[in-house]
């Protein structure tokens, strides 16, 4: 018996030891280690609570020692104190960061906290000069020529001096040179000329020769803008030479375009603006209230956050790691020499998030904003991931992308991503060609329950092939969607929801679409583009459009059913290609609208089914199809068993479209559906963070007005 009490005695004292020095690499349990990170932490601390580490590369790498000492069939979590960490390297995960199903990796904040992770270096010491100018010496600036290109004052995206400061200055003329033409549509090397008259050229004969390197301009055309760095200025004859790729031919500057120029001295004029000079001094023209004392100001430094690299093709992923209410912020985007070719969808700039070869990667109640690009994207071989109840906001680009702009095959293929219940609003602040959701060549994803508001292009983006080639864009869901306030009169050629290429399986139903407004031609609601196929959107909701809640480019068996489409200016719905197949079903849809004509486009010659659809006027009793009356539109086979009826909402003008009978829809086999199940959802603070302010609101609608003022 005492040998027994000795033997006993001895294994307790032995698992007592082996838990201590557990314990001092932080804290754990026979299946669980926990580290800690703190703002006044230090990387070589062991981890514990009350010894905690400083940063995420700092744990990651804590983790990694760990799991090489006693094995990786533990799971880990990182708790993360309240408070700012200014990142001085992104966090890289590799595939040994991974954890997996039954032992994952976590890094969440302490419970009740708000830990930031700034990618951005705070700049002090500004004095007020004669004019009124705040000034600051950047010694990395003037020593290491450091630059940035976005800049954030009391936690406000400020503006890189520009002129004009509100609207355009317009081009005279366009003269291309081309240098060297290559195979291709489009010239590899070629030189642009823009010619002005003397208002508009008026701003540029005051930039000097030694601030000309870092000068560009914006000029704006179709869906996409081109931004650039100026060769040279041409004063006496008002002229800027600029050189690059060769313009797209489809999409080119042209005479009479829209253009801004900034970077520049004499273009800092209004409050909110700043200006960085050769010499590493910056200047900001502070905003009523601000001072210097008080103010919080943040040059963004790193260009990527978060970069998690796996390789799928070698079956090398990371795997398992959940981040947990945690924001970061501050990235930066620095545009190369070569400046930004017009590229759809502002698909080729990067992410501050950035993921390749990842599966079973979540990110929870986080928020990413103030970055010069993309927020996250799941690039190459990424799978069976979730972001969830996020925050995506100020951003230089779009929300999340989806997949890669070149077709992947097997295990590169990215697919089974999931989006539920984010708010994705105010993007394409630097690129506004950018998306709230672009799914490129991916499939099976989910885009459901979220709010995408603010965008100047378009709200979600499916596919990414132009015709009927191979598409991976397969059975992608995007459904209980709020996508509003879109486009902004600053582009052409968008919509809530933009499609391209076969799509079988492709379901875009349940969403809620409103306040989508086009610069020239555009600003629908839904849009299946080019060779969009197998598409079913139903279901959908579609009110205060420019030219549409819907409009088919050209495609192949779609359906478009039980859709209630309101007040678009200009037409209700339009199509465009005649092809010799059946381009799509149009039924039990309701066409409710105060002005402009019903239809618009090919509707005589394309090959539909179109009945058993309401139309209402609720202004009067002008209903032109296509320059028809509707006894006349009847007569071409379509519709004839479509009505013109109140479809008896509550009150759409104020966009309540509850029933308030259900007669009329009824004749026309429309089944009403739910639209309080739509967006965000959850606590009442969540909801309200997903309402854009009033100012945003109002600035949108004053847009659209002078808009349509110039048509």
């Amino acid at each position: 018996m005492k040998s027994c009490k000795r033997i006993l005695f001895f294994i307790l004292t032995i698992l007592l030891i082996g838990g201590t020095a557990v314990h001092s690499m932080g804290h754990s349990t026979s299946d669980e280690v926990v580290f800690y990170i703190a703002p006044n932490g230090n990387d070589q601390n062991k981890g514990s609570k009350d010894s905690p580490l400083a940063s995420l590369t700092g744990a990651r790498d804590a983790i990694r020692d760990y799991k090489h000492k006693h094995g990786s069939d533990v799971s880990v979590m990182v708790i993360i104190k309240g408070g700012t960490y200014e990142m001085t390297e992104p966090l890289v995960l590799t595939p040994e960061d991974s954890g997996s199903s039954q032992y994952p990796v976590t890094y969440k904040a302490e419970e009740g906290s708000n830990p930031v992770f700034s990618g951005g270096k705070r700049l002090s010491g500004f004095k007020v000069n004669s004019k009124g100018i705040w000034e600051t010496q950047v010694s990395e600036c003037k020593y290491y020529n450091w630059r940035f290109d976005q800049l954030y004052v009391n936690g406000k995206r400020a503006v890189l001096a520009r002129t004009p400061n509100k609207g355009f200055l317009t081009i005279g003329g366009v003269k291309q040179n081309i240098w060297e033409r290559g195979t291709g549509r489009v010239a590899i090397r070629a030189q642009q000329i823009l010619s002005f008259d003397d208002e508009n050229f008026k701003s540029l004969k005051q930039i000097t020769n030694e601030e000309l390197e870092h000068v560009r301009f914006r000029a704006y055309h179709k869906w996409d803008f081109t931004l650039r760095f100026i060769d040279r200025i041409e004063k006496d004859s008002s002229r800027i030479v600029t050189s690059g790729q060769g313009m797209k031919p489809w999409n080119p500057l042209f005479k009479s375009g829209r253009i801004i120029f900034e970077n520049y001295a004499a273009a800092m004029d209004a409050p909110g603006e700043w200006y960085l000079n050769n010499k590493g001094t910056l200047f900001y023209i502070p905003r009523k209230g601000e001072t210097p004392e008080d103010a919080e100001i943040v040059a963004p430094a790193l260009e990527n956050i978060i970069s998690v690299e796996g390789d799928a093709a070698q079956n090398e992923l990371v795997d398992n790691i959940r981040f947990e209410g945690l924001a970061f912020t501050h990235c930066h985007y620095r545009m190369p020499y070569t400046g930004s070719e017009p590229n759809q969808a502002a698909a080729l700039i990067n992410a501050a998030v950035m993921l390749e070869g990842a599966r079973n990667i979540s990110f929870v109640d986080c928020e990413i904003s103030q970055t010069g690009q993309h927020a996250l994207w799941f690039g190459k071989g990424c799978s069976h991931c979730n972001v969830e109840r996020c925050y995506l906001n100020d951003l230089g680009g779009g929300g999340v992308y989806i997949g890669d702009f070149a077709p992947k095959q097997g295990a590169e293929h990215t697919s089974h991503i999931r989006l539920n219940n984010n708010i994705l609003q105010s993007g394409g602040q630097e690129f506004p060609s950018a998306v709230g959701v672009w799914v490129g060549h991916s499939s099976d994803n989910e885009i459901t329950h979220n709010d995408i508001g603010n965008f100047y292009y378009s709200g979600v983006s499916v596919g990414w092939i132009w015709g009927y080639a191979d598409s991976n864009a397969k059975r992608n869901k995007i459904t209980h969607n709020n996508i509003h306030h879109i486009g902004w009169a600053l582009l052409s050629d968008m919509a809530a929801v933009y499609t391209l290429g076969k799509s079988q399986g492709t379901i875009i139903s349940n969403n809620i679409v409103h306040h989508v407004h086009a610069y020239s031609y555009g600003g629908w609601g839904l849009y299946p583009d080019e060779g969009s196929s197998d598409i079913v959107m139903e279901n959908n909701l579609v009110y205060n459009t420019k030219t549409g809640g819907f409009h088919q480019h050209y495609g192949k068996n779609n359906k478009i059913r039980n859709n209630i489409f309101a007040f678009a200016k200009l037409y209700q719905a339009q199509c465009t290609r005649v092809e010799k197949h059946r381009s799509f079903d149009f039924e039990h849809n309701i066409l409710l609208f105060d002005e402009g004509v019903v239809l618009k486009g090919a509707w005589e010659k394309i090959d539909i089914h179109m009945d058993n659809n309401l139309y209402w006027n609720v202004n009067n009793d002008e209903y032109i199809f296509n320059g028809k009356s509707f006894d006349e539109w009847k007569k071409t086979g379509h519709d004839i068993n479509s009505i013109i009826a109140d479809p008896q909402f509550k009150d759409p003008q104020n966009y309540d479209f509850s029933l308030t009978r259900k007669r009329n829809v009824k004749r026309i086999g429309f089944k009403p559906f739910d639209f309080s199940t739509v967006g965000v959802y959850g606590d009442a603070s969540w909801i309200n963070k997903a309402k854009l302010s009033e100012a945003i609101l109002k600035s949108f609608d004053e847009e659209v007005e002078m808009n349509m003022e110039k048509k």
